[in-house]
């Protein structure tokens, strides 16, 4: 389910997060394309602190876990009161979590679909369980690797979705063409001089023939991901480009 927000004639899409580290979300997301997209209100950012849901004196948001173990738990209670109070429009709910499956560039394209987010970043141990199976759309994480908590895997996946939202990098080709769209890594690219230290730009970028850069920046790419990601090839074997000039990844802003 999703919710529909205008400005204008402008789609917008709103984005919840719950955290109990707000002030980690300050920077990086005041910053680059992220705050172009805030300004141009083309993203509707809002960060809640989850002990404002929790009522007793100390704000207590994390028990032990049943059955012992090491650690604490997410409590239920404040993160019921905080997610149905966060999603009364049926917003899409995402856990992020080292349980969740691995985010890539497709899932970004496929959470664009929903006009309105609500991330739920883990802490210590995890959630309740009962967090998962009553709440939660999806749950996902940013690799295979242990975070202190999921505040920076809530900020990778905001900067992702939101440079795929229309009309944020201005150009739609430019999210179209990069970052694992079409399963290779990007190819080589030069800027001038066109010699640097004895280092030269090969002669076919200078050469004006577009045909002939196009057929090589699809072998470099193809070369570079079988090279550096030989998985992105086998996962990807059924959906390698026809067009050469489609054969680009990781672009950066």
């Amino acid at each position: 389910m999703s919710r529909k927000r205008f400005v204008g004639t402008v789609l917008v899409m709103r984005i919840d997060v719950l955290t109990l580290f707000p002030a980690m979300f300050a920077g990086p997301l005041d910053e680059s394309i992220i705050k172009r997209a805030r300004d141009a209100g083309l993203l509707d950012l809002q960060i809640h602190n989850l002990r404002e849901y929790a009522h007793d004196r100390h704000k207590t948001v994390d028990d032990r876990p049943f059955g012992g173990g090491p650690g604490m738990l997410l409590k239920p209670e404040p993160l019921f009161e905080a997610i149905e109070d966060l999603s009364r429009d049926s917003a899409h709910v995402v856990l992020l979590s080292p349980s969740g499956r691995v985010f890539n560039q497709g899932i970004a394209r496929d959470l664009t679909q929903h006009k309105h987010l609500v991330l739920v970043t883990g802490h210590y141990e995890g959630f309740d369980e009962r967090v998962r199976a009553e709440l939660a759309d999806d749950e996902l994480s940013i690799g295979d690797y242990v975070l202190t908590n999921g505040a920076l895997p809530a900020m990778v996946l905001i900067d992702t979705v939101t440079r795929l939202l229309p009309g944020v990098l201005g150009d739609e080709k430019s999210s179209h063409d990069e970052s694992f769209s079409h399963g290779l890594l990007e190819y080589p690219q030069y800027t001038r001089p066109a010699e640097c230290r004895g280092m030269k730009v090969p002669e076919i970028l200078l050469s004006g023939n577009h045909a002939q850069i196009a057929r090589w920046r699809a072998e470099q790419a193809k070369s570079r991901t079988t090279e550096l990601r030989p998985d992105l090839l086998a996962e990807n074997s059924q959906n390698t480009p026809e067009n050469p000039e489609q054969c680009r990844a990781t672009g950066q802003s």
